[in-house]
């Protein structure tokens, strides 16, 4: 209310009053930072840009934290003062070079040393609507989504062209399951709008939401045609076509992305880790140990990529021992994940530890009852255990939980001849020479 107030001052043309109110916010416990951002934007608005950069700049009442809007309003009000140098430099402190498409036009105009108008808040309306923007910001992930939403559809109300509103709206009706409210709100930005990329990305999310998995993908592919040099773009694309198991078309895409990155920082693990996976499903797994491996080198203690490198060496029986080391500090890492530790305890059967094993196991299933992997594999360590009867229950509980075709037949196969029967033949069968291949065709060519 008061800082409504205070922009109310600004649009009866009472500046004095309203510094006045900005003054008496900023003073305020807690709401220091909200009096001295809306005061810089009051200035601004009315022509003071060499006040608005006092305060922003942190010479008039020390550094004031904004967020990402903040900035390119910094940045507008440094181009208005003829400081595009200075401007350009505040951008690359605050946001550094990775591709932005709103970033990138401003950062065009001022390489250009194009004068940039201060737009960020025009009038005493765009201030009130600002308000309501910010508090939403505040609001958003710390109280009921359903008050975000309304400050948000305020703001839009007072400045239906906030696109930052639009978008967190968009965002925040995707969280509350409002997915098609959150693609309809996404579709109202045109294409040469600079925060289209944005707004498709997000609109695809929701499409898939819906089950429109085709028309996502047609949306993002379409985007990697017009925006292919935007790594958020190629990623977002990697990300439907692994989601949507199209791994070898994701691998692609994830490629891309890596390849558009200025420079590799820790920040960057998870590209590798997902192109990782890709090649892991598409059956290459020295390619995808490779970019585990290359995952936890620049990120060395993510318990996903830990977990799904230690257990893929599990599985193929290869360097055990480290595996346990990786698994083991997944575990430390992120000790209530079911999956997780399902895979300490598949290691500890892999190396034959099964006593070891029930333990991790048994938790594994209580934090992750209904999944057919964690309850197939408690059915295998108690029977190694000896409790047989026990582990045919588990094993015709994890039928129930729609397994793989693949992991179907295995089960079934257990519960008619046993494990340690399955376990000799699938042994055999790995020892056995492959069969020759004819070289002739059908035909005799």
């Amino acid at each position: 209310n008061a800082l409504v107030a205070a922009w109310a001052h600004v649009g009866t043309g009472k500046m004095s009053d309203a510094i006045t109110a900005f003054d008496a916010i900023a003073a305020t416990k807690g709401l220091e930072a909200f009096g001295l951002y809306h005061k810089a934007l009051a200035l601004a608005s009315v022509g003071d840009l060499e006040g608005a950069d006092e305060i922003l700049s942190g010479r008039a009442a020390g550094p004031v934290f904004v967020m990402r809007r903040g900035v390119l309003a910094h940045a507008q009000i440094l181009s208005g003062l003829e400081r595009n140098a200075d401007a350009l430099a505040l951008l690359d402190r605050s946001f550094g070079p990775g591709p932005d498409p709103i970033i990138d036009a401003l950062r065009r105009r001022l390489e250009a040393g194009e004068p940039v108008p201060f737009d960020t808040v025009r009038t005493a309306r765009d201030g009130i609507a600002e308000v309501f923007f910010t508090v939403s910001t505040a609001l958003n992930g710390e109280a009921d989504a359903v008050y975000t939403l309304l400050h948000l559809r305020v703001a839009g109300y007072l400045r239906p062209d906030h696109a930052d509103a639009l978008l967190l709206t968009a965002d925040v009706l995707d969280g509350l399951g409002q997915h098609q409210l959150a693609e309809e709100t996404y579709a109202l930005f045109a294409p040469e709008d600079p925060a289209f990329v944005s707004a498709e990305i997000g609109r695809a999310g929701a499409l898939r939401a819906q089950g429109k998995s085709d028309a996502a993908l047609e949306a993002l592919q379409a985007l990697a045609r017009s925006h292919g040099d935007l790594l958020g773009v190629q990623f977002s694309l990697g990300d439907l076509l692994r989601m949507e198991e199209r791994f070898d078309e994701a691998e692609v895409a994830y490629t891309a992305a890596i390849d558009l990155l200025p420079e590799v920082t820790e920040d960057d693990w998870v590209l590798f880790f997902y192109r990782g996976i890709c090649h892991e499903q598409s059956k290459d797994w020295a390619a995808a140990e490779a970019d585990f491996r290359r995952s936890l080198e620049l990120n060395g203690n993510q318990p996903q990529v830990l977990n799904y490198l230690g257990y893929g060496l599990v599985d193929r029986g290869e360097k055990l021992d480290e595996a346990l080391g990786m698994i083991e500090k997944a575990v430390a890492a992120d000790p209530d994940k079911g999956y997780i530790i399902d895979s300490l305890a598949w290691a500890y059967f892999r190396l034959g530890r099964y006593d070891e094993a029930l333990e991790p196991m048994e938790r594994a299933s209580l934090l992750e009852p209904v999944d057919p992997i964690v309850t197939d594999h408690l059915g295998d360590v108690y029977w190694m255990v000896g409790r047989k009867l026990e582990a045919r229950f588990q094993w015709r509980r994890a039928l129930s939980f729609d397994p793989t075709e693949k992991d179907a037949e295995r089960i079934r196969r257990k519960l008619e001849i046993g494990l340690d029967a399955v376990m000799a033949d699938e042994a055999g069968a790995a020892a056995a020479p492959s069969a020759p291949v004819e070289a002739a065709t059908d035909n005799g060519g």
